[in-house]
């Protein structure tokens, strides 16, 4: 299972924060991938160090011929087009796309242990592509959204579902992320299986 997160939490070229997600949803769904499953949209208190306006998140299932680093080069060309400007870590986007898992494939850059949270994470995806993601265990606004789209779905190092990773959270960070909006309906029509 090929799994991305999406976030947003300022206006871009796509427009609103959830209009920027239900944008990538669509182009996830064209060109080199099919879009299999969509979360609803949840609304997170911003993560990390900066004051900044809370995102919107959801998180997508896709099908796809591309390898990891060559799907993560695709969903870098699609946070540009919906004006992404990199900056800090964990500032505001107009849209963030994170490879979370690619088919339980684990990848680690040299001197990386097993598992990274925080800022080792985030130096650790600095230095090349991570999978499965880093912070997974430590975002209620991933897990929420996995959990509705890929119940079954383990994370490949630790093999725990989504459910048992989100029961491990403080009730502080479950509880600030909230359901805003089903899952968009041009999102969730069936989708053909060519």
């Amino acid at each position: 299972m090929i799994i991305i997160a999406l976030g947003a939490n300022v206006r871009g070229r796509a427009g609103s924060p959830i209009a920027a997600l239900v944008r990538a949803g669509e182009w996830l769904n064209g060109g080199p991938a099919r879009l299999a499953a969509f979360s609803s949209i949840w609304r997170s208190a911003p993560f990390g160090p900066i004051a900044q306006p809370s995102f919107f998140n959801a998180a997508a299932v896709v099908e796809t011929d591309l390898g990891p680093a060559a799907l993560l080069a695709f969903l870098k060309r699609l946070e540009a087009r919906a004006g992404r400007r990199r900056g800090p870590a964990w500032g505001p986007r107009a849209l963030d796309l994170d490879l979370i898992d690619y088919n339980g494939e684990i990848r680690r850059p040299p001197g990386m242990g097993g598992k990274a949270a925080g800022l080792a994470a985030h130096a650790a995806q600095m230095r090349g592509l991570v999978l499965p993601h880093p912070g997974i265990a430590e975002r209620a606004f991933v897990l929420k959204p996995l959990e509705e789209i890929a119940p079954g779905w383990r994370h490949p190092v630790t093999g725990q579902g989504a459910s048992q990773m989100l029961a491990r959270l403080p009730g502080k960070v479950k509880t600030q992320c909230r359901l805003v909006s089903e899952c968009p309906s041009q999102l969730c029509h069936p989708l053909r299986n060519d």
